[in-house]
């Protein structure tokens, strides 16, 4: 689609949108100023199209640092009066929560939604962490929308929530909302001011005559509300206990929470279903497709938990069916409410082992899960053709041979891992006597033959702090990993305290221009920001050397030779040692593409060392010959510097 329609749709215009783009439509739409993000799948279209449209959509939006920076522009802002939208992946709140815990108690009165994505599954995480949970412990509203029109609806719904009770509400939202498709009907973009307490007369105080094209709020002093010093945040927390309750009032008569019939039976054993999210839509399937007789409340509007709603859809049943993904959190307020009214009523889930506990679900495995209770009553569902199918579905991903995911063709990665290993081998440094802390991007790929770079891995800006305990625990030589994007994201503190404790160390900031996992976002490191302006560009290098690091080199990792030669010093430096291993992504748009290498078989004996210690996709054996593909290789030229045999030569025509 044309992504200008987000901007321009006019109500009653419907468009088949993907769920991220729902969002961006309905932020729009609500009149959202003020929009933050640090990118991470599945929420990166969100900032991609963000990037796009803010300046026409009257928008300031920034790739932040971190998502505690996101977090902490989005809450200030409101705070200012403005509508602001703060959106990351799941693991990302882990990052911004400690001011996202500070941000419920203070108040977001100009309205905040902070759109988190989980991910079942863990299709591109290191876990598999529900957000609700996050919610409970901050006391914070929940909407789960289970598909793209829902998405642009409730995030206008959550912004009327968020200035009603000043609060901030999350939409939590999976892989699969996030990246499904569909109709999405539009409404009227809201025209409305700034939240009309926060005495915007600040007009005069302009700093600059440069125009600016979104709203401007102002922030009106109150201590008492807005610095959580412990005078203070006692009494903030009494007035949340106080706002959960009356927003447990509207949870309990919300249209987000509906109920669906299917349930047509006489005497039949009376079952019931519960799911909100993407596991509705694989219950509702399941149900509507063969024809069960069970009705499905669907809950929309998730926490505070709709208790006398939920109490109402289960008394007269012989059983309750809850379908969610990740953590059993719906399963165990039922079970709650079930205790508090003294209801003998089985609940089949996950605690009970009907459901599976981890990873996403489809509507095979509800089906399934569903046939086993419907077993207890002697009534089996008619499957038999579906069983047949999975059986065969099985026996084909059986029989599939296993592909690792791997570096791009020419990507520079290869190069600084290969080089670093050669470095080993030249200083007679056994594998075992070396430790690789990684970090979180394209580069964790290292932990994969023939590199293995990555010995050790925990959160994303992690790697240089976990180098530091392995340098207070070990006398092993140590090597962090760590990509230029992430780097500002979360490493600079670690690096200062590596300095500062006098360990000893080599980090290693893999610098290709690009927030390279996400799709090529933007960072502090590059002259742009997030709506493609020009931005300082904040020397990585600079950065190392005022932090006292004594050895701060950047190199070529395409140049092998500097490469080993950089790393054999830096790992005899005593102390901190600063790579930055500088090569823009392969994937960069734009870039000219080189002259692809080919191979000479005359000089050729066959060695393999391009393939078993290189490993580039772009080389193979075909027919017991070592032969490069054209379309693949995109002439980085690290393959001549391996071969001793120079029999990788540049392609003529």
């Amino acid at each position: 689609m044309d992504l200008n329609q987000l901007v321009k749709g006019k109500d009653g215009d419907k468009e088949f949108l993907l769920g991220n783009e729902a969002t961006v439509r309905g932020a729009i739409e609500a009149g959202v100023s003020i929009a933050a993000t640090y990118p991470g799948t599945p929420t990166s279209e969100i900032g991609n199209i963000f990037s796009v449209l803010a300046k026409d959509a009257g928008i300031f939006f920034e790739f932040s640092i971190n998502e505690k920076v996101a977090m902490e522009v989005g809450a200030s802002s409101s705070a200012s009066g403005l509508k602001t939208l703060v959106f990351m992946k799941h693991v990302g709140l882990n990052v911004a929560s400690d001011s996202f815990m500070s941000a419920v108690y203070t108040g977001t009165p100009g309205g905040m939604v902070v759109l988190v994505a989980d991910e079942p599954s863990m299709f591109s995480s290191q876990n598999e962490q529900d957000t609700r949970n996050y919610a409970r412990l901050a006391n914070c509203p929940v909407l789960e929308p289970s598909n793209p029109q829902e998405i642009k609806d409730m995030m206008k719904y959550g912004y009327e929530l968020s200035r009603e009770f000043s609060i901030p509400v999350i939409i939590r939202t999976t892989t699969r909302v996030s990246h499904m498709r569909g109709v999405v009907e539009f409404e009227d973009i809201s025209d409305e001011e700034v939240f009309e307490n926060s005495n915007n007369n600040n007009q005069h105080l302009q700093r600059d005559s440069s125009p600016v094209h979104w709203k401007k709020g102002f922030f009106k002093k109150n201590k008492q509300q807005f610095v959580p010093v412990p005078q203070n945040a006692g009494i903030m927390h009494e007035k949340l206990i106080a706002k959960m309750i009356d927003i447990n009032k509207v949870s309990n008569s919300s249209k987000l929470n509906t109920v669906f019939e299917f349930n047509n039976s006489g005497n039949k054993r009376k079952l019931g279903l519960i799911a909100g999210g993407s596991a509705f839509n694989y219950a509702y399937d399941v149900i509507n497709g063969d024809n069960l007789e069970m009705d499905i409340l669907k809950l929309g509007f998730t926490y505070p938990f709709p208790k006398n709603l939920v109490l109402d859809f289960v008394k007269d049943l012989d059983g309750i069916i809850v379908v969610e993904e990740v953590d059993p959190i719906v399963e165990k307020e039922i079970l709650v409410i079930l205790g508090e009214a003294g209801l003998n009523i089985p609940v089949y889930g996950k605690i009970n082992g009907t459901f599976p506990m981890p990873y996403e679900y489809n509507c095979n495995i509800v089906r399934d899960s569903i046939n086993k209770i419907i077993n207890e009553n002697g009534n089996d569902l008619d499957n038999s053709k579906e069983l047949e199918l999975n059986k065969d579905l099985t026996n084909l991903k059986n029989n599939l041979p296993d592909r690792l995911p791997t570096l791009c063709a020419g990507c520079s990665h290869r190069a600084t891992y290969f080089g670093v290993r050669r470095a080993m081998d030249e200083m007679g440094i056994a594998n075992e006597d070396l430790i690789f802390s990684s970090d979180i991007g394209c580069y964790t790929l290292g932990i994969s033959p023939p590199y293995e770079t990555t010995d050790y891995l925990l959160s994303m800006g992690a790697s240089i702090g976990d180098a530091c305990g392995f340098s207070a625990g070990t006398n092993q030589y140590i090597v962090s990993f760590i990509g230029d994007s992430t780097f500002f994201h979360g490493g600079i503190p670690q690096l200062i305290n590596g300095v500062h404790n006098k360990h000893r160390f080599v980090v290693t900031v893999l610098d290709n221009r690009t927030t390279g996992m996400t799709g090529g976002q933007p960072h502090p490191g590059l002259p742009v920001d997030g709506m493609g302006d020009f931005a300082p560009e904040i020397s990585i290098e600079k950065i190392a050397k005022a932090s006292e690091c004594e050895f701060v080199e950047t190199i070529n990792p395409m140049l092998l030779k500097q490469t080993v030669d950089t790393y054999k010093r830096a790992l005899k430096h005593d102390g901190v040692a600063v790579i930055i291993a500088k090569h823009p992504c392969t994937l960069i748009k734009g870039l000219k593409r080189k002259k692809p290498m080919t191979i000479n078989q005359d000089k050729c004996n066959n060695c393999k060392i391009c393939i078993d210690k290189l490993a580039c996709p772009a080389i193979s054996v075909v027919n017991e010959k070592v032969i490069i593909d054209h379309l693949v290789c995109k002439g980085c030229a690290v393959c001549v510097q391996v071969c001793d045999e120079r029999a990788i030569v540049g392609k003529k025509n």
